[in-house]
């Protein structure tokens, strides 16, 4: 997948006639025997961009056409929501089993405060695609989109204030720790951080044109960024310099993939997943990456973990795949 297209699909609704989705254990994963993969049925041929569960059991997931899925049994089944909008859909949050927040295109922002019965909408003065949104606490929040959009709440999102980003590329996703410190990231190598609550936003050394659609920071002094052609990026020092782990094209190769997901369950244990229904592991803090595994038949947008093992995966044709880690 080119830059262009994954971006096209942001801006766009996409709609893709769905084969059946069944449920099949432990497909393709001969490379990386400790964990198990198996689809789960939508019933959607939407796309779906993201995906949260807050535990085991509950989880949520947003894409294309405004779609909307919720499930209380860990994925075995799910059901559609009525999100109130048939703009695409590319960031979801949910602070508590029942508070959650969805973003999407043309300014798109809306709560549920029934764990996703019904959405209200929150009407912005900016029309920008907004793409990222994050919680680190109830009454803190931040949402990034096209243009340099970063939208912050300090009253658990009655008003929301546009924030000074200092760029005009678009940003993809944005992590905070507190409410001081947080990271957001997007195209153009841009890479943004606060230490002030987003008073302040200082531009990172930049990664040139690569286009960054994911930062995860497990510390304060450790994070990692991914993006289009297998771009991968380390941190060990809040975000002064970051150090380029792209995995070169050999027995593993991330080069020819565009990586949209990156997150990590503990220090040590991390996932990437991408384009092709890709899926990489570590388990000594990036170290080293197992080798690429395809874990669906498509390309995977969203993920998420419950615990350190059991993980979700969303993408094109509806398509959900639940991942347990082996010990």
């Amino acid at each position: 997948m080119v830059v262009g297209s994954y971006q096209g699909l942001m801006r766009s609704v996409l709609c893709i006639c769905l084969s059946v989705v069944l449920f099949m254990p432990g497909l393709g994963l001969s490379a990386e025997p400790s964990v198990l993969a198996t689809l789960q049925k939508t019933s959607t041929p939407m796309t779906l961009m993201a995906i949260q569960f807050k535990d085991a059991k509950a989880g949520w997931a947003v894409g294309s056409g405004g779609a909307l899925f919720s499930t209380a049994d860990g994925g075995k089944k799910w059901k559609k929501q009525t999100s109130g909008t048939s703009a695409l859909l590319t960031g979801i949050y949910f602070i508590d089993q029942k508070t959650g927040w969805v973003t999407g295109a043309a300014g798109t922002l809306r709560q549920s405060v029934n764990g996703g019965e019904s959405w209200t909408g929150h009407p912005l003065e900016t029309q920008q695609p907004l793409y990222g949104v994050h919680f680190p606490s109830a009454t803190d929040g931040w949402v990034v989109g096209g243009g340099g959009t970063i939208l912050h709440t300090a009253d658990g999102g009655a008003h929301w204030v546009e924030q000074a980003s200092g760029t005009s590329a678009a940003l993809y996703a944005v992590q905070f720790l507190d409410a001081q410190r947080g990271t957001a990231v997007g195209a153009l190598g841009t890479v943004l951080a606060t230490r002030d609550g987003g008073r302040t936003w200082v531009p990172q050394v930049s990664q040139g044109a690569v286009t960054l659609f994911d930062v995860f920071f497990t510390d304060e002094s450790t994070g990692w960024a991914v993006g289009n052609a297998g771009a991968l990026f380390q941190t060990n020092d809040g975000g002064a310099k970051w150090v380029d782990r792209t995995l070169p094209c050999g027995k593993t190769c991330t080069k020819v993939i565009d990586l949209l997901k990156v997150r990590f369950t503990s220090p040590q244990e991390g996932w990437i997943i991408g384009e092709r229904g890709m899926m990489y592991r570590t388990t000594d803090a990036g170290y080293s990456w197992s080798d690429g595994t395809p874990i669906a038949p498509v390309s995977l947008f969203g993920l998420t973990f419950s615990d350190a093992t059991h993980g979700w995966a969303s993408g094109e044709n509806g398509t959900v795949v639940h991942l347990q880690a082996g010990k």
